[in-house]
């Protein structure tokens, strides 16, 4: 799937930033946004890195597959899914980084 739309992430630039941008709020939103609810909750680091990370985190797969399903391969709803995890990676491991210096907060 990411071979067959590599060509038109390349072609459409606009468009990967109309799906990126709001992914990459929507991930940082839910992280930070659960990782201070979470600790002002009084859980330990563990736990409030844990939840937090899956509260951000995505089932792109299934919605790669869901689009393809109904929509079809050359869809532009299909072309939108297969960003979703190109974002989510990077966007990802800054938040590894981030839970990381946000350690020191706790007790």
């Amino acid at each position: 799937m990411f071979s067959l739309k590599g060509e038109y992430i390349i072609k459409q630039p606009l468009d990967v930033l109309l799906v990126a941008v709001p992914l990459i709020l929507y991930f940082l939103i839910m992280w930070f946004g659960t990782f201070f609810i979470v600790k002002k909750m009084g859980a330990n680091y563990g736990q409030t890195v844990a939840v937090s990370f899956t509260a951000a985190s995505n089932d792109f797969e299934l919605a790669i597959a869901v689009a393809i399903a109904i929509f079809g391969i050359s869809s532009q709803q299909a072309f939108a899914t297969v960003i979703g995890p190109l974002v989510e990676v990077p966007i990802m491991v800054l938040l590894v980084n981030a839970a990381f210096k946000l350690k020191g907060g706790f007790k």
